[in-house]
């Protein structure tokens, strides 16, 4: 089967596209390891903590939320300070890792 120059690009494509999706995933695993499991665990939080686990939850709501607390418009003295750090790309990123684990 003769492969045509837009199949090769297509194949290569989805091949980039896989790895850099499964970077991020490696990226937001240590930032949220760094940065958010000492409150919100990465599955559960310890037990009696008041911080809601993040593990299982839906992505696209975790980079508002925590876009928020970057930008203050939802209102918390740990996660504005805490968010305030992130860049959006970190934020994407841990959003994309906490979505993949499950609670």
């Amino acid at each position: 089967m003769k492969m045509t120059p837009f199949i090769v690009l297509l194949v290569t494509g989805l091949f980039t596209s896989a790895s850099v999706q499964a970077t991020s995933l490696y990226v937001g695993q240590y930032k949220a390891g760094t940065v958010c499991a000492q409150c919100h665990g990465i599955r559960m939080p310890a037990a009696g903590a008041p911080f809601p686990p993040l593990g299982g939850r839906d992505p696209e709501y975790l980079k508002t939320a925590i876009k928020q607390y970057r930008d203050k418009t939802r209102k918390s003295d740990i996660m504005n300070a805490i968010a305030g750090s992130l860049t959006d790309s970190e934020i994407n990123d841990i959003a994309a890792y906490y979505g993949s684990v499950k609670p």
